[in-house]
């Protein structure tokens, strides 16, 4: 009797251990409480990566953001619950599920930058800041589509995975290029997630998907191991569902890399932790410059308005609102700021990376194809692309025309005593995907910051008809992303915009 009993307990404590663990609720998870959650026992990144996995294979197929998942995300996963575990120690981003666009190298997973020419094209080493977030604990969890070769600011259609949608409304664009991510870290596919931007790709994407975009100033994050678009222009960066989070990226990634020589520029530029600038208060005394020049761009009533009402909130929470400034020869400084390094830029990359003759030119990529009118028109065009002559077309710390287009800018902030400009990312909401060339109006971030160098951040500043979110842009100093991120995130905390797609 005395056995039965014993074994009937044993019986007992078996299966109670065996009971399921409560389901993770994923929605707008972000790294501080899922470490929470981790050094709790609530849950482990085992649980997690799955919880994540499952959410893409139920969800992905109306939305279409996901390249492919990392077969070894799990793996992966393991091993960090296993160090917690025996070290009782997390490291930055230990844990966490990162969604990272198809155009940035990553081990055991192609990389294809949405093309037919790359698509069976497995990098043999990770690039830099892929590196980076591995050290600090972060689990890749998948690769995002984009739009093919990064071409497009207006949709996000690859040859390798097709057109991906809003996650807010089906039947619209998530911008480009970066638009797989922005619609993936919007649905809670994963919990950050990486982009790149030449002109608009983080921060179209983000603003049309209602989250955190940070184009940092050009030379703070290595683009090393980055299928290139215009590297002059060319920066890769978080976009996430908080400013803490893309802040605690910023940590992880920013720095010199060696192979990306304009990121000697950074060097005692970055503090100890951009996590210290996280101020609730941080409009308070803050003088903000509205730029008008932009925002009263054939706007759309509806964006008009949010963005009206955002600057009341700003005045709300302590700021100066000077209204409006005006940058003397804007017009003409802009013009003639882009240059056709498509070629030379992508032949290095297939050289460099791919080391294939097969694929080593930009007739290569041609000749093998595309699925996309929008790519082939584009790939066309740079083929024929003269370069210019007539200018230098360099980096914006040597370019005279990207130095004086800064400068008038930034002269302007400091007569002012301003700490940033504002102005809606874009001015009209997110197009139709059939009709996503002829209602491709507003884009603002095209204008400034691919130029100029400096860091523009876009944040949530609500929605308009049709559930379609809209973003709000910060336009800072060179390397002064500190500043940038202690106004967005008082920006945030006080209006909390944010919401999950339905």
């Amino acid at each position: 009797m005395k056995f039965n009993a014993y074994f009937s307990l044993l019986i007992f404590l078996f299966v109670s251990c065996q009971k399921k663990k409560d389901p993770i609720v994923l929605e707008e998870l972000t790294i501080e409480s899922i470490h929470e959650a981790y050094q709790s026992g609530k849950f482990n990144a085992e649980d997690l990566v799955q919880a994540y996995l499952d959410r893409i294979a139920l969800e992905d197929s109306a939305i279409n953001a996901i390249s492919e998942t990392n077969s070894k995300a799990l793996e992966d996963a393991k091993a960090m619950d296993l160090e917690l575990k025996e070290t009782g120690k997390l490291r930055p981003l230990h844990g966490i599920p990162v969604i990272v666009k198809d155009n940035i190298n990553t081990i055991g997973m192609p990389t294809t930058a949405g093309s037919l020419a790359l698509a069976d094209f497995y990098p043999e080493s990770d690039a830099f800041i892929i590196q980076k977030l591995k050290e600090a604990g972060a689990i890749v969890i998948a690769k995002s589509n984009m739009a093919e070769w990064a071409f497009s600011p207006m949709h996000s259609e690859s040859s390798t995975k097709g057109t991906t949608h809003n996650s807010y409304n089906l039947d619209h664009v998530p911008a480009g290029s970066s638009g797989g991510t922005g619609a993936a870290v919007a649905d809670n596919f994963g919990t950050v997630g990486l982009g790149t931007d030449t002109g608009n790709s983080i921060r179209g994407p983000s603003s049309h998907n209602s989250l955190v975009g940070f184009r940092t100033t050009l030379g703070l994050i290595s683009r090393e191991g980055i299928v290139p678009l215009y590297l002059r222009n060319d920066v890769v960066g978080p976009m996430c569902r908080t400013v803490e989070d893309a802040a605690r990226m910023l940590d992880v990634i920013a720095g010199y890399d060696t192979k990306d020589p304009i990121t000697q520029h950074s060097e005692g530029k970055i503090p100890e932790t951009y996590t210290g600038f996280l101020k609730e208060n941080g409009l308070e005394n803050a003088r903000i410059g509205v730029f008008r020049t932009l925002s009263e761009n054939d706007p759309n009533p509806e964006i008009t308005a949010l963005f009206d009402q955002a600057l009341v909130d700003m005045a709300t929470l302590g700021a100066e609102i000077v209204d409006y400034v005006e940058v003397p020869g804007f017009q003409e400084l802009r013009q003639n700021q882009w240059c056709p390094d498509f070629r030379k830029d992508l032949e290095d990359f297939l050289q460099t990376y791919v080391k294939r003759d097969t694929v080593s030119t930009l007739e290569d990529v041609i000749r093998i194809g595309t699925h996309s009118e929008f790519a082939k028109s584009r790939l066309e065009y740079a083929a024929e692309a003269a370069y210019p002559e007539d200018r230098p077309c360099g980096d914006p710390f040597t370019d005279p025309n990207r130095i004086a287009f800064r400068e008038a800018i930034e002269n302007v902030m400091d007569s002012l005593n301003l700490d940033a400009l504002v102005y809606p990312s874009w001015n009209h909401p997110a197009a139709r995907i059939d009709h996503f060339q002829e209602e491709y109006k507003g884009d603002n971030s095209q204008i400034i910051a691919p130029h100029t160098g400096q860091p523009a951040f876009t944040v949530p500043m609500g929605f308009v008809s049709g559930n379609l979110p809209a973003g709000l842009q910060f336009l800072g100093r060179m390397f002064d992303e500190g500043k940038l991120i202690e106004l967005t995130y008082a920006f945030e905390q006080g209006t909390h915009h944010r919401k999950t797609p339905n």
